[in-house]
């Protein structure tokens, strides 16, 4: 569903919350499978994550804050893993990225793919073997790819004819051969359990299948001394909760594999099946482990390529929401609250914390569904159907449409929301001049800021017009 251009807030109009969503026995207990591994509430309710108890890590750095489980955050990565030993597995660092980040994943054996300069840059400034790093994006400019190739990027995703044109003068200028694979377009779009077999050629990444442009695209690479031919990439959508999606992606993908064998004769030693693994936000989802999602994708790649009649390449994918999205929440500050009335004598309480969509967009973006948790305290109060929105001028300003939260939550008290580590801090802005949230990482009972807090004078220094 489209959200509504004034905000997810006008895309709902029912105030008795989305169907999925009951009632709970007891409004303090966590939902498990929503939270990090190391989360759980004290016997005063308050919310503990890394053995840091939130109350504590706000009177010391303040709210909101971004909260990362560093256990939790390496656990999933060596879930993948060890569940996908037979494939390269890549962190998608456009989920969320910093130099601590990368740390974690080079040492817990994953590569790292990133689609701008600017995330290139963080991976270099951490120390990143630039063998292990993979470079994405419809529109690399020059600099990104000089950049790329003077660092020895293990592979550049070729987007474009002109990106490719541009790959070959520059690798030519240097006396080096690019590593290359081929984004291309398999026509299938998957969202959750759902995916549509041509709806998805209208886009802007890859080149199609469909239409012949991938292979000429494989082929302009294959002829280019200046370029080496690595494979074929795909990806399919994003929150991806099944298979079936893949399978017929892999299907179309390695049919290409094996023509360019059979016409150009040509082996690629690669194949990417992108990510987009989902997680749960929200007790309506439903999400595979990766020992499930590795079983089930290495069956699809053995049966299509056996059906073509080729080899079985280096399968690689791409995970990041799956890995960095259960791993940190959000805590905020509850500043007021308020009953609103609806028609035929209905109510909504709307409770109004310190960030909303400067630091979480995709609820007014994407329509987007989470939970959340009262922090601070355990409550002896019934449970009320609330709205948790933000502070900025915007109607659609929400953070969580509809959780139940105690009917006595008020003025600050904390508000944890879960599964916010893809994508909410890499999509934070300074709308109304707010300041970013910091990135606090937890473990063993320590703290340690991965990314400070951003300060009115960060954003006034950027500003130009007035000296002093």
């Amino acid at each position: 569903m489209r959200a509504h251009e004034a905000g997810a807030l006008h895309a709902q109009a029912g105030h008795r919350g989305p169907s999925w969503l009951h009632t709970p026995g007891n409004v303090n207990d966590l939902v498990p499978q929503l939270w990090s591994g190391t989360a759980k509430k004290t016997a005063e309710g308050s919310l503990v994550i890394g053995g840091v108890d939130v109350r504590e890590l706000v009177a010391e750095h303040g709210s909101p804050a971004f909260v990362l489980d560093e256990e939790d955050f390496r656990a999933r990565a060596r879930a993948f893993k060890t569940a996908f030993k037979d494939f390269d597995v890549f962190y998608a660092g456009k989920a969320f990225l910093s130099t601590t980040v990368v740390r974690w994943v080079m040492e817990e054996g994953l590569n790292l793919d990133v689609c701008s300069g600017g995330e290139l840059a963080v991976a270099l400034r951490a120390g990143a073997d630039p063998k292990r790093l993979g470079l994405h994006g419809n529109n690399k400019s020059v600099a990104e790819l000089t950049r790329a190739l003077d660092a020895g990027v293990g592979r550049i995703v070729a987007d474009s004819l002109f990106e490719i044109d541009r790959l070959i003068a520059l690798a030519r200028e240097r006396g080096i051969v690019a590593p290359v694979m081929v984004r291309v377009t398999a026509g299938v779009e998957a969202h959750t359990h759902e995916y549509i077999a041509t709806a998805h050629e209208d886009q802007k990444f890859g080149f199609s299948i469909a239409s012949g442009a991938a292979f000429e695209a494989v082929a302009r690479v294959n002829e280019a001394p200046e370029l080496e031919l690595l494979g074929l990439h795909s990806h399919i959508g994003s929150q991806i909760f099944d298979s079936a999606g893949f399978e017929v992606a892999a299907k179309r993908v390695i049919s290409l594999h094996a023509r360019v064998s059979e016409e150009l004769g040509v082996d690629m030693p690669e194949l990417d099946l992108g990510g987009g693994f989902g997680i749960a936000y929200t007790t309506q989802d439903d999400p595979s482990d990766p020992a499930q999602l590795a079983t089930e994708l290495g069956k699809i790649v053995e049966h299509e390529c056996r059906a073509f009649g080729v080899g079985v390449p280096k399968v690689s994918i791409e995970p990041g929401r799956a890995i960095v999205g259960p791993a940190m929440c959000t805590v905020y500050s509850v500043g007021t609250v308020k009953e609103v009335a609806l028609d035929n004598g209905a109510a909504r309480t709307y409770v109004s914390v310190d960030g909303g969509m400067s630091d979480n967009i995709r609820a007014a973006l994407y329509d987007a569904d989470y939970s959340c948790t009262l922090a601070n305290r355990y409550s002896d109060a019934t449970p009320t159907l609330a709205r948790v929105v933000g502070k900025h001028c915007e109607s659609g300003d929400i953070v969580v449409k509809d959780e139940f939260l105690p009917s006595d939550v008020g003025p600050g008290d904390l508000v944890a929301v879960p599964g916010t580590g893809a994508y909410c801090r890499s999509m934070a802005s300074n709308y109304n001049h707010v300041p970013r949230p910091p990135v606090i990482a937890v473990k063993d009972g320590q703290t340690r800021v991965v990314l400070r807090r951003e300060t009115e004078d960060d954003m006034l220094l950027l500003d130009m017009g007035v000296e002093g």
